[in-house]
C-alpha cells in the first residue's frame, strides 16, 4: 500500500485521533501530514514528534498557524528531526518561534539530509535567526542546501539582516524559490535583491508582494531583466506602489526568457522544471490541483494514496 495523506485544519485533536496519526506514521503509511491550526496537548504533540522521528515515509510536514507554540514544542520537533531522514518539506508558518526557537532548530535543519523546502513565514524572526538561515544556503561547491525558502512577514529583520541574506542567496548553489512577501523591505533592499538575482545562477522565483516598493525598484528590475541574463522566471510585485505598466513590462520580458529557454533546452528538460518553480507562486492565487476543496473551513481531512510530487510544493499560509 502506498503512503497516504492526512490533512486536518483548525480542529481540537483528541488523544484517540493523535494515536491514529502516530500509528500511521510508525507504520510508514503517511507521506504528507498536515495539522495546520490544530490544537493538541503538549503530551500529544510530543507523541506526534516521536512518531515523526520513526517514520521513513513522511516527506511533508505542515505545522502552520501556531501548532509549534512554545520552546518546549520546538525542542520536541528538533529531537524528531535528529532521527528522521525522509522529510523534504517543513511548514512552520505562523509559529511564534522567535530567534531562540530557530537557534534550537538550526542544528537539525542545517544538517538534515533530505530537507529542501522550509517555510518560516510569520515566525517573529530577527537578525540572529536570519544569520542561521543563511547557513542553510551554502555557497557554490559546498554541500547541498534549501531549494525553496519562505520568510514572509518577519518585520523584526533589519536592513542589515536582509543584506546578509542577499549575499547568501547570490552565492547559493541550490535555491530556486525565495518568498519575502509582506516584509517592510523598501527600495533600498529591493536594489540589493536585484543584484542578488543577477548574480544567482539558480533563483527562478522571487516573491516581493506587499514589501513597500515603488516604481524605482521596478525600474531597476526592468533594467536587469532587459539587459542581463538571469535565471529568474517569476517576479511578484503585487500590492506595491508600482504602476501596472511597469509590472507588465517585467512580466512580458520574463515570459520571453522562459520561452527562449524552453526552445533551447532538450525535449526532456522543457517545461516541468519551470512549472515546478512557478507552482508556489501560483498557489497564492489558486488551489493546488490535488486538493479536493477549499481548506478555509474549520476542518479538512483527506486520505489518498499514490500522490505525485506536486504535494511537496504546497505553500499554505
Amino acid at each position: 500500500m502506498l503512503p497516504a495523506s492526512i490533512q486536518i485544519t483548525g480542529e481540537l485533536l483528541s488523544a484517540a485521533e493523535v494515536q491514529d496519526i502516530c500509528e500511521s506514521l510508525k507504520e510508514d503509511g503517511v507521506r504528507l501530514l498536515s495539522v495546520r491550526g490544530c490544537q493538541l496537548s503538549d503530551r500529544d504533540f510530543e507523541r506526534v514528534c516521536r512518531s515523526v522521528a520513526e517514520s521513513r515515509s513522511l516527506a511533508q510536514l505542515n505545522l502552520n498557524l501556531g501548532v509549534v507554540s512554545s520552546i518546549s514544542r520546538t525542542r520536541h520537533l528538533a529531537d524528531a528531526l535528529k532521527t528522521n531522514r525522509s522529510l523534504q518539506t517543513l511548514f512552520l508558518h505562523g509559529s511564534p518561534l522567535l530567534d531562540a526557537g530557530l537557534v534550537t532548530l538550526n542544528p537539525v535543519l542545517s544538517t538534515h539530509p533530505s530537507l529542501v523546502c522550509l517555510d518560516l513565514g510569520d515566525c517573529m524572526l530577527g537578525d540572529e535567526a536570519l544569520a542561521l538561515v543563511c547557513g542553510m544556503l551554502p555557497p557554490d561547491g559546498a554541500k547541498s542546501g534549501l531549494r525553496e525558502l519562505t520568510l514572509s512577514a518577519n518585520p523584526g529583520i533589519s536592513s542589515k539582516g536582509w543584506a546578509r541574506l542577499s549575499i547568501a542567496v547570490a552565492h547559493s548553489s541550490q535555491l530556486r524559490v525565495l518568498n519575502l512577501d509582506y516584509n517592510p523591505l523598501g527600495d533600498q533592499i529591493a536594489a540589493m535583491l536585484a543584484v542578488t538575482v543577477a548574480s544567482s545562477r539558480t533563483l527562478e522565483v522571487l516573491d516581493l508582494e506587499g514589501t513597500g516598493l515603488t516604481n524605482q525598484s521596478a525600474q531597476v528590475f526592468l533594467d536587469m531583466v532587459e539587459n542581463y541574463p538571469t535565471s529568474l522566471r517569476v517576479l511578484v510585485l503585487a500590492e506595491n506602489h508600482i504602476s501596472p505598466e511597469l509590472q507588465q513590462q517585467i512580466n512580458d520580458l520574463l515570459a520571453e526568457g522562459e520561452e527562449d529557454d524552453d526552445r533551447e533546452a532538450p525535449p526532456l528538460l522543457r517545461g516541468p522544471a519551470y512549472n515546478k518553480a512557478l507552482q508556489p507562486i501560483r498557489e497564492k492565487y489558486q488551489l493546488p490541483v490535488w486538493l479536493p476543496c477549499s481548506n478555509s473551513g474549520p476542518q479538512m481531512v483527506m486520505l489518498t494514496s499514490g500522490l505525485g510530487e506536486s504535494l511537496l510544493a504546497e505553500t499554505e499560509m
